[in-house]
Formats: C-alpha cells, sequence, structure tokens
C-alpha cells in the first residue's frame, strides 16, 4: 500500500502528540463600507456544518455542508506558502496581536514599512455581528433609533445590539501593559460598557451550541485601495485569549487568518476564506493545525484534505443547491489511520466492484463480550458476574431520577398490566382458575421487583410467555384425567427446574449462547414481535363478534323497530304479581310495609311465572330483568347493539398511529428541541390520555380494563401456599424431573436470547450484562412462584427492547444541522422497580383503572411490537421483495453480497419462521424451545451453501478458534508486508517529488491567479 507523503508526514505529526484538541468555531467577516466609514461584518460561521448570513441580512441559513471549488483550496494552498505563519504567538490583545503580524510582514519583505498604519487601521476597525431580530425588535429599535440619550440606560433590552469592537488604535495607551487592558466594547455609535458586552455575547442562544471548551477561529476577509498585492497571515495563539468582540460568542480565539487584497477579485477572495474555515472545522486539519511545527506541516494537512475531496462534475449538479446535512457524520477515525489515508476516498468512487477482484471487506466482527467466556471454575461466570455488577449498584439507583424515567415507568407499567390480566385470563381458563389473574397480577409483582432488584441485567422485563401457557394447559389435562393434583406435580416441576437452572449456572452453560448468531436472534424476536402484532389484531376482530354492526337499518321505518317483553304462560301468578308489583312500587314504597319483599338484589329467585294478566307488568321490565323473571325479547330491536367495535377500532388505531406520530415529533421542524424531545418521551403517555378522554366523552360502553379489587385466590379451594407432600405418590415427586428438564430448556432459551437482544452493542450499554445472574434468579422465582402458585416467569424480548427504547439517550448539545447523536442507554433498576410495584398496587388503583378502554392497551401492544422490529435487518431484507433493484435503499450488505443471495438467505429465514409460528399455534408449542435450538443447527448448515464472505455481511460468523488465529495470523502477514517503515530518505525523496509535481500544476493552472 503507497503512503503519500502528505500522510506520512501527518502520521509523525499526531504520533507524536496524542492529546485530544478542542472543538473550533470559526467565523467569518467581510470587510465592508457602512455610511462611509470601513467596518468588519460577520458572513458565516461554522461549528461544524456552514451557515451563511441571507442577503436579507436578517436571518441565518439553514446549516448545511460546505461545498468549496477545487481552484479555491489550491489557492489557499498558495496563501499559505507566500503568507507569514505565526505559530504559537503570544498575544492578549487584538491590537497587539495585529502589531505582531505586520512586524512579521514588514521583516519578511512582503509589506512596505510605509503601509503599518493604513493595515493597522483595517485590522482594528469595529466587527459588527449578525443576530437574530424578530420583527416586533426590529420595529422597536427603530423607535428607540431617534432618541440616543437613553441608549446606554436601555442596553439590557434593546435588541438587535452588535458586539464590536471599536478603532482601538486610537484608544490605545503608550504601554503595553495599558494596551492589554484598553480593549473597548461599543455599540455603534456609542461605547457600551465591557459588563454589558460580555452581557450580550452570553445572551446569546447560539452559545448552547458550542460544547464548553470551544475555542474560536477568525477568518477577516477583505478588499482595499491601498495594495497591490494580497497580505495573507495565518496565526496560532500559544494561549486561547478572548478578544472582545471580535468573535459573536464568548468563546476565546486560537487561530487567526487573515486576507486582504486589492479590489477586483471579492468572490475569488471570499472562496479562499471559506476553504480555510472549512478546513479549520475538520476534525484532521484541526488537530494538524493545532500541532504543526512549521508552515511544511500545515500546508501537508492541506494536501491530505485533497486528497480526500471528491470532485462534483459541474454540468451535473447545481452549485447554488445547498446540500442538506447527513442523519450520521462519519468519524474521523479512519483518516486518521494512516493505512486509511489514502484508501477512504475510494470508498464513495470506486468503480472496481466486482471486476476488480474479490471483495475483502469485512464487518466488524460480532462480538458478546467477557461475560460469555468460559472459565472452567465452578459457578465462575456467576461470580464473575456479581463482581461487575457490585460497583454499579449506587448508580443504578440513582441514574433512575430522571424524567425520562417517568414516561418509561407509565409504558411499560401498562403493558405489563396489559399482559398480566391477558394472561391471568387465559391460564384461569386452561387451568380451571388454579391460576387467574389475580395470581398473575401478584407473580408479576413479586417476580419482577426481586429481579429487578438483585438481577444482571435490570433493564430485562419478566413476564408470562405462551408456551409456559401451553405447558400449563397440557399439564393440567393430564393431572385431572390420571388423578393427579395439579398444584403439587407443578410445585415438583418447578423445584426440578430450578435445580437444573442452578446446575447451568454453575457449569457457565450460557457459554453456549455464543453460537447465537443474528439469525438466531432475529427469528426469534420476529417471532414474539409478530406474536404481539397478530394477538393485539385478533383481539380486535373478536370485538365484532360480541358488538356487531347493525346491518340494515333503515332511519325511515325507525316507528317498526321495537322490543317487548312478553310474560311466560305458566308459573304462580299471585307470586308473579306480587314480585313485579313490589319491584315497579319499590322506589315509591321503600320504607312501607305493604311491600313484604326486600330490595331488588337481596330477593330470592322468583320462578318462572306469570299469566297474561301481568303482560303489562312485564312490558316495564329492562333487558335483564325480563330474562331473570323468565320473559321472552320479542321485537326486531332486541339484538340492538350500539356500534362500539367500530369505536374500539378508533381507539386502537388512534393510539397506535398518535404514538408512531409522536415518537417521530422529536424530529419535526416546529417548537423548540426541548419541547420536541419531551413529546417524544411521553408520546404514549399522550395518546393514552387522548383517547382514554376521548372514549369518556362519547359515554359509550366501550370494554373497560377489568382489574380485581380483592386480594384473594381466584380459585376459593386453594390457599397462598402450596404444600409439597401428601396428595400425589411419592414416585411423582422424582418423575417430575423429566417434564421439568422441557420447561427448563424453554425457560433457558427464552431468557438468554432476550438478554442477548437486549445486550445487543448497538445499545451501547456500559455497565455489563450478567447472564449467569439472571438465570440464577430465574431458578430462584421459579421455584418461590411454585410455592405460592403462581405462574412462572421469563423475560419477556418485545416489552423489554420497549424498555430498552424508552430510555434511550441522545446528546443534547450539538452543532446546528447535526442530528442529535444516540449515546447509550439510561441504565438503571429505578423504572423497572417502579413498573412492578406499580402492578402489585393495581388492586387499589383499580377505580382508576377501570376507566381505560381495553382497545386502547391493545393500541401498546401494536405499537410494541412493530416498533420492535425496527432495527432488524431481517425486517428489512424482507422489504427487500417488494423493492426494484434501483429504489433499495444504500445497506452495506447490499454493496458486497449480491441480490440474489441476498433473497436466498432472507427465504431460509421466512421459512423457519413460518415452521416456528405453526408450532407455535398447535399444541406442538410445548416443543418450541427445541425448535430455537433447531434455528442453530439450521445455522450451521447454512455455512455449506453461503461463503463466509456472505455471511459476515448477512449474519455473524460463528466463533471457530483454530480457524480464527488462521486468519488472524494471515493478516498479520499481510499487514506487514503492505506497511513497511520507509527510511528517512524516502520519505524526504517523496516530499520533494510531490513538491516539484505541485509547482508544475501551479504553474500551469495556478499562476494566472496570482492575485
Amino acid at each position: 500500500l503507497a503512503i503519500s507523503p502528505a500522510a506520512e508526514r501527518l502520521r509523525h505529526i499526531l504520533d507524536d502528540d496524542n492529546t485530544p484538541t478542542p472543538t473550533i468555531f470559526t467565523e467569518m467577516d467581510t470587510l465592508q463600507h457602512e455610511g462611509g466609514e470601513l467596518e468588519w461584518k460577520e458572513s458565516a460561521r461554522w461549528v461544524k456544518f456552514e451557515e451563511k448570513v441571507e442577503e436579507g441580512g436578517e436571518r441565518w441559513s439553514k446549516p448545511h455542508v460546505s461545498t468549496l471549488t477545487l481552484h479555491s483550496l489550491f489557492e489557499l494552498r498558495t496563501c499559505l506558502q507566500t503568507g507569514s505563519i505565526l505559530l504559537d504567538l503570544e498575544g492578549y490583545s487584538l491590537p497587539q496581536i495585529v502589531d505582531d503580524i505586520v512586524d512579521r510582514q514588514i521583516a519578511d519583505g512582503l509589506v512596505a514599512p510605509d503601509l503599518r498604519e493604513k493595515i493597522s487601521f483595517v485590522l482594528l476597525r469595529k466587527h459588527r455581528h449578525q443576530t437574530k431580530k424578530p420583527i416586533h425588535r426590529s420595529l422597536a429599535d427603530i423607535g428607540k433609533s431617534s432618541n440616543t440619550a437613553n441608549l446606554n440606560r436601555s442596553t439590557s433590552t434593546a435588541s438587535g445590539i452588535h458586539c464590536s469592537t471599536e478603532d482601538l488604535r486610537s484608544r490605545q495607551a503608550s504601554s503595553l501593559g495599558r494596551l492589554a487592558t484598553c480593549l473597548k466594547y461599543v455599540i455603534s455609535p456609542h461605547t457600551l460598557p465591557p459588563a454589558a458586552s460580555l452581557l450580550c455575547q452570553l445572551k446569546n442562544k447560539f452559545m448552547k451550541k458550542i460544547p464548553r471548551d470551544a475555542e474560536a477561529s477568525n477568518v477577516l476577509i477583505g478588499e482595499v485601495d491601498f495594495l497591490d498585492k494580497p497580505f495573507v497571515s495565518f496565526v496560532r495563539l500559544a494561549q486561547a485569549t478572548t478578544l472582545g468582540g471580535l468573535t459573536e460568542v464568548p468563546v476565546p480565539t486560537r487561530f487567526l487568518f487573515i486576507l486582504l487584497g486589492p479590489h477586483g477579485k471579492t468572490k475569488s477572495y471570499n472562496e479562499i476564506g471559506r476553504a480555510i474555515a472549512t478546513l479549520m472545522v475538520d476534525e484532521l486539519f484541526s488537530d494538524v493545525a493545532y500541532k504543526a511545527r512549521d508552515r511544511d506541516d500545515l500546508i501537508a494537512g492541506v494536501d491530505e484534505f485533497l486528497d480526500e475531496v471528491i470532485v462534483l462534475p459541474p454540468g451535473e449538479w447545481d452549485p447554488k443547491i445547498r446540500i442538506e446535512p447527513p442523519k450520521k457524520v462519519p468519524s474521523a477515525d479512519m483518516r486518521k489511520s494512516v493505512l486509511n489515508l489514502n484508501e477512504l476516498g475510494q470508498m464513495n468512487g470506486s468503480a472496481g466492484g466486482a471486476a476488480g477482484g474479490e471483495d475483502e471487506e469485512l464487518p466488524a466482527p460480532h462480538e458478546l463480550g467477557e461475560e460469555l467466556k468460559f472459565t472452567g471454575r465452578f459457578g465462575g461466570g456467576l461470580w464473575l458476574d456479581i463482581k461487575r455488577k457490585i460497583p454499579w449498584y449506587c448508580s443504578d439507583i440513582y441514574d433512575g431520577f430522571h424524567i425520562q424515567s417517568i414516561s418509561a415507568v407509565l409504558f411499560i407499567y401498562l403493558g405489563c398490566i396489559t399482559n398480566a390480566i391477558t394472561f391471568g385470563g387465559l391460564l384461569g381458563d386452561a387451568t380451571d382458575n388454579y391460576q387467574g389473574v389475580m395470581e398473575s397480577f401478584l407473580g408479576t409483582a413479586l417476580a419482577g421487583t426481586v429481579f429487578c432488584v438483585f438481577g444482571g441485567q435490570p433493564l430485562i422485563i419478566l413476564s408470562s410467555t405462551g408456551p409456559i401457557l401451553i405447558f400449563e394447559k397440557l399439564l393440567y389435562e393430564f393431572s385431572k384425567n390420571n388423578g393427579i393434583d395439579y398444584m403439587e406435580l407443578r410445585l415438583w416441576i418447578g423445584l426440578h427446574s430450578c435445580l437444573q437452572c442452578f446446575l447451568l449456572v454453575v457449569t457457565d452453560a450460557s457459554y453456549i449462547i455464543k453460537y447465537m448468531t443474528r439469525f438466531t436472534e432475529e427469528g426469534f424476536s420476529s417471532l414474539i414481535s409478530f406474536i404481539f402484532i397478530s394477538d393485539a389484531i385478533k383481539k380486535m376482530i373478536g370485538a365484532w363478534k360480541y358488538y356487531p354492526i347493525n346491518r340494515g337499518f333503515k332511519p325511515d321505518y325507525i316507528t317498526a323497530y321495537k322490543c317487548e317483553c312478553i310474560a311466560p304462560d305458566q308459573g304462580d301468578v299471585i307470586a308473579c304479581f306480587f314480585s313485579l308489583s313490589c319491584l315497579l312500587l319499590l322506589p315509591l314504597l321503600r320504607f312501607s310495609l305493604l311491600c313484604p319483599f326486600p330490595p331488588l338484589h337481596l330477593q330470592p329467585p322468583i320462578p318462572p311465572c306469570c299469566p297474561s294478566s301481568s303482560l303489562v307488568l312485564f312490558l316495564q321490565l329492562s333487558k335483564k330483568e325480563c330474562v331473570k323473571y323468565g320473559g321472552a325479547l320479542v321485537g326486531s330491536s332486541c339484538k340492538y347493539v350500539p356500534d362500539l367495535a367500530l369505536m374500539s377500532f378508533i381507539l386502537f388505531f388512534g393510539t397506535y398511529s398518535m404514538t408512531v406520530s409522536l415518537k417521530k415529533f422529536k424530529f419535526s421542524r416546529y417548537f423548540p428541541t426541548k419541547l420536541r424531545s419531551l413529546v417524544s418521551d411521553f408520546s404514549i403517555i399522550i395518546s393514552i390520555l387522548v383517547f382514554c378522554g376521548l372514549d369518556g366523552l362519547l359515554e359509550l360502553d366501550t370494554p373497560k380494563l377489568h382489574v380485581p379489587t380483592e386480594i384473594k385466590p381466584t380459585r376459593s379451594d386453594r390457599g397462598w401456599l402450596v404444600m409439597p407432600f401428601g396428595k400425589n405418590p411419592w414416585w411423582w415427586y422424582v418423575a417430575s424431573f423429566v417434564p421439568a428438564l422441557l420447561v427448563t430448556i424453554l425457560i433457558f432459551m427464552d431468557q438468554q436470547i432476550s438478554a442477548v437482544i437486549v445486550n445487543r452493542k448497538e445499545n451501547k450499554l456500559k455497565k455489563g450484562c450478567g447472564y449467569h445472574l439472571d438465570l440464577f434468579w430465574v431458578g430462584v422465582l421459579m421455584a418461590v412462584c411454585s410455592f405460592m402458585g403462581l405462574p412462572w416467569y421469563v423475560a419477556a424480548t418485545v416489552i423489554s427492547i420497549a424498555h430498552i427504547d424508552s430510555l434511550k439517550m441522545e446528546s443534547e448539545s450539538s452543532a446546528p444541522g447535526e442530528q442529535p447523536q444516540f449515546l447509550g442507554v439510561r441504565e438503571q433498576r429505578l423504572t423497572g422497580i417502579l413498573v412492578f410495584v406499580l402492578t402489585g398496587l393495581s388492586i387499589f388503583l383499580a377505580p382508576i383503572l377501570q376507566y381505560i378502554p381495553m382497545p386502547v392497551l391493545y393500541g401498546v401492544f401494536l405499537y410494541m411490537g412493530v416498533a420492535s422490529l425496527s432495527g432488524i435487518q431481517f425486517w428489512e431484507r424482507i422489504k427487500l421483495y417488494l423493492m426494484p433493484p434501483k429504489h433499495q435503499p444504500d445497506f452495506s450488505f447490499l454493496r458486497h453480497v449480491p441480490l440474489r443471495r441476498v433473497h436466498l438467505f432472507t427465504l431460509v429465514q421466512i421459512v423457519c419462521l413460518a415452521v416456528l409460528w405453526i408450532l407455535k399455534s398447535t399444541f406442538l408449542a410445548i416443543i418450541f424451545p427445541v425448535m430455537i435450538l433447531g434455528l442453530m443447527v439450521v445455522r450451521k448448515l447454512l455455512d455449506l451453501i453461503f461463503s463466509q464472505h456472505d455471511l459476515a455481511w448477512l449474519d455473524d460468523i460463528l466463533p471457530d478458534k483454530d480457524k480464527k488465529k488462521k486468519e488472524d495470523e494471515k493478516k498479520k502477514k499481510k499487514d506487514k508486508k503492505s506497511v513497511e517503515p520507509e527510511s528517512d530518505e524516502e520519505v524526504r525523496g517523496k516530499l520533494v517529488a510531490e513538491k516539484a509535481l505541485y509547482h508544475t500544476y501551479y504553474s500551469l493552472f495556478v499562476c494566472p491567479f496570482s492575485f
């Protein structure tokens, strides 16, 4: 690999000094004539992207990528070669720095001594900065301009104030000491005290966009009539110094670039100024500017920048177009790597492709970290998990005290109670109420709280799952058919499963998770996501059955619609007559002795009765009362049900769509950033409240959330503690080991795959994870829940992913135009603990929760399922089937793997997912965990169909120690051959050759510029 002389020189510069450099804020001022006077006026600024002052002068442009002409970069290189370079100048004030610059120019013979005063006069003119001035403030300024006597008194409230430096030359003192303190801060045309000007700068909201340790680079560009050739100077101060109002924000200046020239080349001067400003905010060149030792180092930095420049043909795009900043800005670390200094520029414009040979580039390897390292010691993995998590325990508590946690708690809480009610009802049907909604609530609260307090990964949310439900149903039917006590048998299965989990923990069995690649993870998580989506839709489709649409209703025939209660023809006439008479007269005779019957809800059942003489009384009964007393409902409107199904679907899809819209509101253009972030964080809560309010406003009898109000077992003949002995033969205590093995496989696979998904490197978790510790506590909770007759719990994939998403953090301070950067997840235990404590307290919150419509919660379920699919490569590859190649996104794997191979790999995953779905939907769901292991076998067989290169991009390469060692050795040998340290003579020879090449180019193309 050939290394350019510029890259070789930069390697020595950057390697000698590895200290990080501050962020650069660059401001470009141009010399303007205002009212017959000269002043410097701000025209553009850079933090990362360029912002220009619009032609109207009233506002800044949108941040955009700087587009430079190639000619301006070569002209800048010429400026640095011919101008004066002052590195590490000791400067404390702008007049002193200007004196030093002019002295150096005179000493180098670049300007005549008689121009000293004129140049100093121009460079020390006042600076007028662009401010954002609303219309009403501008009108206020117009009103105040007629009365300047009170200007000083109103400076704190006046808008459109320009912080500037006046002509300091006329005010400087004779001594240099006084000169350092004579900086003035003025508002044209009157002078302000320094405190007022500093206050003006500090009030600038733009400061929020600049990092705290930032330093400024000032670029001054102007035309004057007393020069016949350019005056160019590049200055790096030894220490960053605040130079008064030179900069629009109170950021100390570290760099100065000055370009003054004769009239007639305004555009060229501006382009050179934009070029140096763009270079100063480039991460690599700013490092070079800080660490440069001489002029040649700066020129080498420009040359490296030129090596990376991509040229756009002039006839194929409009230069007036402002390029939007990318969503993700690539890091400069690759450019700082010597091996990639010249290769990176080929990535975007490479024309090689497959024709140029084999693609040897591979993505970053999939690494699960040291948490799954096989220790070979008894309980070694568990001990390492405990040592890893203890130092973070305190921070796991106080890191949860954030407003974002409130949104996460309410969101996950509603998901958990909906899940508890759903699975509790299904468990009650499957086990004849041995386990019901009450057991589901208490089990969720107990298991979840214990796991979040002591678990290794508290971001995981425990819940009941479908395979466990199927197992419970089959186990109850088996017990019932064979005369075995279900609860006692279930207790022993739970105890055996607990011991088997302990055995897996102490033997570091979680190590096999290393062989679960993205193929297995995505298949499992996609299945769970589709289950959430399908269950939510199934629940809503069921609403059509209970609340059918009233078809054929004709408003013109409304008089024909009626429903009457007809009395039966047999029974005790006297009893029925007095019963109905008392029922109707009860409100009037409540305290009268004429009615010997108690109130309606205390009356004993009345036998079916009533002759035709009591028909009038039956006509006045309600529907429920008519059915209770044996009457018959007759009429065309007796089966009328309000159109609640339609309303339920409105609540269902409304909650989902509003949540999705508000989540994306963070990236909207409306309202301030903090408000948008707040709305996005609380999007689910806002959606739930809105549609609960809509439901309450319409007062329709939509299905509501029903929560138990008493703490007692669902079945009256069982208690809260299951005895282990006495009801089943002794040999069942041993035989239960076999079904427990199946439960253990289910628990292990479900728990650990969910943990791998939560602990993905994409989530940027910093506190480590604890696979062994998590499995240990799941085993403990298996035993505890078995003794108490509560459901078994394991990691819930979809709810855990939703928990992660609700706690994601993004950078608050970012450069204009730069998208907020994902920083990681707010890792803590507080949200999980609060979620499960609230779940336990839901029994006491029943009066409030009963107003939440179930369709709203099903909408939350739908959102959880859809949101968990985002970021899954498998789902993105499925959508590629429906896209023509030219409209497909620019995925990295599409650059390296043929499309037909991508489709084949996706087809294999779809078939596997379909098989899992079929198994899940039948009684074979009990072998579901075994089929997850089958996915690992299928993945191993894919090595026979796909190359390792294709699998590296579409999945992950299976760990293979011997193979990896061989590949590493080959790579090291190749690196040694490709990068050999060059001798000083070779480097010097390359530098001379490169200079000669550049001089040839300049003489042919750049010399005509020569200012």
